[in-house]
């Protein structure tokens, strides 16, 4: 026991007297030379978009103008076709038998009127007699033309240049006038047709150019403007003319923006956001070194990207090789 206590202040002092090795030494950042670029406000004209569709300015619902059933169709869905070309036949015998019927009228009104010119001519008839049989002639001739024109209903035809859309009835059906037997439409002349809300409606003007995104952004010039709201959906009907373009199709879906507001916007170049998982951030040059700042952006325009935080206008943000950049690594901004 007296011997530990004898070596117990050796070994306090022999503890006390052993020191770690330092620290190996951090190797210093290599300079990187970059591009750097002020933030600044730029002015932008802020938009909504409004959901819509592009529709033919040319559209018709075909229908029947007389009764009958279908006995077949010309023009299927998908077939352009003229003006005037056949598109579906009925069968109307009711209205081929008084076509007969009055043709036949017609034929006994001519054969009495010569009879009468020929009595006449010996005065063997009176004036009388042989203006009636005039007029019966007359008479019969209208009555033909009239039952010979509601016959050529039975054939109907397109009635401008188009492509049908869709078939609405089958042979067999029977058609009649108010039941659409067919869709036609010009694929030529198309519009993009949108449900404005109010509180954006006075931002549209008549002849006005606004960009309507499609598979690509096409220009459209505001040519109707509905003056009575939905009383559902309480939207206006805007029609905008769009020009002729390829690939553009009648049911396509689509995008028009809307100017709302002019404001102001804290604008970088794109690629000098570097995103690192869920965070994004950005490099400022400061006092020749480049200082890592988390930012928050929002709207992308034309390859540059609004800054909502994180930076000041004016500060110099390095555009260049931030991949290769640590936080407080050593820079030179090109000039």
């Amino acid at each position: 026991m007296k011997l530990f206590s004898r070596l117990l202040p050796v070994l306090v002092l022999a503890a006390c007297g052993r020191h770690e090795p330092p620290p190996a030494p951090v190797p210093a950042l290599p300079n990187v030379t970059v591009k750097a670029e002020a933030a600044k406000w730029s002015p932008h004209t802020a938009v909504e978009e409004v959901v819509g569709t592009v529709r033919s300015k040319k559209r018709a619902m075909v229908e029947a103008k007389v009764s009958g059933r279908v006995l077949d169709y010309i023009a299927t869905p998908g077939a352009m076709v003229k003006a005037g070309d056949l598109l579906a036949r009925l069968d109307v015998q009711e209205i081929q038998a008084k076509v007969d019927q009055a043709r036949a009228m017609l034929d006994q009104a001519k054969r009495d009127f010569d009879r009468q010119k020929q009595l006449i001519a010996s005065n063997a008839t009176t004036r009388q007699e042989f203006d009636a049989a005039d007029a019966r002639v007359k008479i019969g001739t209208g009555a033909v033309s009239e039952a010979e024109t509601i016959l050529s209903y039975a054939k109907v035809t397109a009635p401008f240049d188009g492509v049908v859309t869709r078939k609405l009835a089958d042979v067999g059906d029977l058609a009649m006038p108010g039941k659409p037997l067919l869709e036609i439409e010009a694929p030529t002349s198309l519009r993009f047709e949108a449900d404005l809300p109010e509180a954006i409606l006075d931002r549209v003007k008549l002849g006005e150019k606004m960009p309507v995104r499609l598979a690509k952004v096409i220009e459209g010039t505001v040519t109707e403007i509905s003056p009575v709201a939905d009383p559902v959906s309480r939207t206006f009907l805007v029609k905008l003319d769009l020009p002729a373009t390829e690939g553009l199709r009648t049911g396509q879906f689509g995008r028009v923006s809307v100017p709302v507001a002019e404001t102001k916007l804290l604008l970088v170049t794109q690629s000098a956001v570097l995103k690192r998982g869920q965070m994004e951030i950005v490099f400022v040059a400061k006092d020749g070194k480049a200082a890592l700042r988390l930012v928050k952006t929002g709207k992308v325009l034309d390859g540059r990207v609004e800054v909502l935080s994180g930076i000041e206008e004016g500060e110099q943000v390095i555009v260049s090789d931030i991949a290769r950049l640590a936080d407080g690594q050593p820079v030179t901004v090109q000039p």
